[in-house]
């Protein structure tokens, strides 16, 4: 379903599901997931949009990447009004450096800083994980889907970035995998939220991805997850294929916040790599842990 969010209507719907709250502090615009919310005392999480930064043209205004073009002096900008509207220290940011493979990274604070203050080494990492208080991490996003990880029994948080690579090669299940051989979560204590990604009316994929999807959901895995236009082309719903992967991982469909929020049809709202074919910047997703 295609989503206007400058439509009051629709704004009301988003709201009146509960699934994505869409939160302003000093203009600076971000998203949170209520099941997450729960645990604001324990620990941060929000998404970005494109407004309240400073970048110009088509990185306005909130891009939060370094790689995309932009001047820097203006991203270490938007870092800072960032932090400062979500409650972190930007100078402690942990970067994921994506690739769309599963691996993951172990967070530390030795890691702290690593990719906006001083050299990064965590390279070809799709997700990141801790349990370290007062350590945010980024992960960035422009179509693909951000996930939200929260086990509020060890106390630990991860994000995982999950294009239709990293769905078909079930990044979800191998986080809640990760996190269970690291900290000892167990799934069903876990709390997930599934956020804004390009959704399946405006994601067309080409048959070969169709078949990989099909290995790994079964030949009849509904219309929900992808179906057929004709031409060898079919129409792929990332939203759900993460959502039926985290279920089979064994997270509770209760513990899951699943967004219908499109950045492909909300793309003065969202940066989204298809509507802009690449002239973009990028948002991203946050989380720490605080004490507790």
């Amino acid at each position: 379903m295609k989503n206007n969010l400058f439509d009051k209507k629709t704004l009301s719907y988003i709201h009146k599901e509960k699934t994505t709250v869409i939160n302003e502090k000093n203009e600076v615009y971000y998203i949170t997931f209520p099941k997450l919310d729960q645990y604001k005392t324990d620990m941060i999480h929000a998404f970005s949009t494109r407004l309240g930064g400073v970048s110009k043209n088509h990185f306005s205004s909130m891009n939060l990447s370094f790689t995309r073009g932009d001047d820097e002096e203006l991203v270490r900008e938007n870092h800072r009004l960032f932090a400062n509207a979500i409650g972190y220290d930007e100078k402690k940011l942990v970067f994921s450096n994506q690739v769309h493979l599963t691996r993951f990274h172990k967070v530390t604070k030795e890691d702290a800083g690593k990719g906006i203050i001083k050299e990064s080494d965590i390279v070809e990492i799709d997700g990141l994980v801790t349990d370290e208080v007062g350590i945010p991490l980024i992960t960035f996003y422009a179509d693909c889907v951000p996930l939200f990880f929260y086990d509020p029994g060890c106390h630990v948080i991860a994000m995982a970035h999950s294009g239709w690579r990293g769905t078909v090669h079930e990044i979800g299940a191998k986080m809640v995998a990760y996190m269970h051989s690291e900290y000892g979560s167990k799934p069903q204590d876990i709390i997930c939220a599934i956020g804004p990604s390009i959704c399946q009316s405006c994601y067309e994929v080409s048959e070969d991805v169709a078949n990989e999807i099909y290995a790994v959901y079964g030949n009849d895995c509904g219309k929900e997850i992808i179906y057929p236009t004709g031409n060898q082309k079919y129409q792929l719903n990332l939203h759900q294929a993460c959502l039926r992967t985290l279920l089979n991982a064994g997270i509770s469909r209760e513990h899951i916040d699943v967004t219908d929020l499109c950045t492909c049809c909300n793309s003065d709202f969202l940066f989204s790599h298809r509507k802009s074919n690449g002239k973009r910047g990028n948002l991203a997703g946050v989380m720490m842990l605080q004490k507790r």
